[in-house]
């Protein structure tokens, strides 16, 4: 809907362009994002949602990429950081679960981010936190890294497949195509899945994220924990 004060062609009725703010452009970019997906935002569009002309838009952001970073800044800065405790396994896996919990309310961000191009400057506390938390249980920097990777394509995976399921589902009129599936399955061929078939859809809904975490977190330090073990010592000796 266009401003009473703006005609369809971004210009007042005076004539001259409209104004917007940057904060008015957040707004109606991330409606956009919600409802049609990030691959759909065009400056056109955006500039037709906002009742304006996409000059007026350049006018306050050079490009979409420029306009994906003001987006993922003002959301990073919007939330609160949690009281995190000193021990540092305890630490690595709060901090982890808050960085699922925040991205799972906005999908689309973790879209963004799986690209491994834009990101938040203000966010990267999360990052430095499961990092130095890893290397205070005892990996190395390079064990580290490899560890916050594991829990960040955990988390990514979960909070995608779990937004398309909740999408698909949603848009559908019947039931979706693996739930007709699995009422036609060849006990003799797959005796497990078809054991499960009226559980499938009650089991695979769960949200087990946390317990998946806590086994993942474990397995890295413990897989991780003999190598980093021997490096420390090494560095310590005389």
């Amino acid at each position: 809907m266009t401003s009473p004060h703006r005609s369809t062609d971004g210009r007042s009725r005076g004539g001259r362009p409209a104004r917007i703010s940057r904060q008015e452009i957040l707004a109606a970019a991330r409606h956009l994002i919600e409802s049609q997906g990030v691959a759909h935002l065009t400056m056109r569009q955006l500039a037709a949602a906002i009742g304006t002309t996409p000059m007026a838009i350049y006018y306050h952001v050079k490009n979409k990429d420029e306009l994906l970073l003001l987006l993922l800044d003002d959301y990073a800065s919007s939330v609160q950081a949690p009281v995190l405790p000193d021990d540092p396994r305890e630490r690595l896996f709060i901090t982890a679960c808050f960085m699922h919990d925040v991205l799972a309310e906005c999908p689309w961000i973790v879209e963004i981010l799986t690209a491994e191009d834009l990101l938040a400057a203000s966010a990267l506390w999360i990052v430095e936190n499961i990092l130095d938390s890893a290397i205070r249980c005892g990996l190395t920097p390079e064990q580290a890294v490899h560890a916050y990777r594991s829990i960040w394509y955990y988390a990514a995976g979960e909070i995608l497949v779990r937004a398309a399921s909740v999408s698909r589902r949603a848009e559908m009129d019947k039931p979706v195509y693996r739930d007709e599936l699995f009422t036609q399955l060849d006990a003799e061929r797959l005796p497990r899945l078809a054991a499960l078939t009226d559980r499938w859809t009650d089991l695979t809904s769960r949200d087990t994220f946390r317990s998946g975490l806590d086994a993942l977190v474990t397995g890295l330090l413990v897989m991780h924990g003999a190598g980093a073990a021997a490096q420390l010592s090494a560095e310590t000796s005389p």
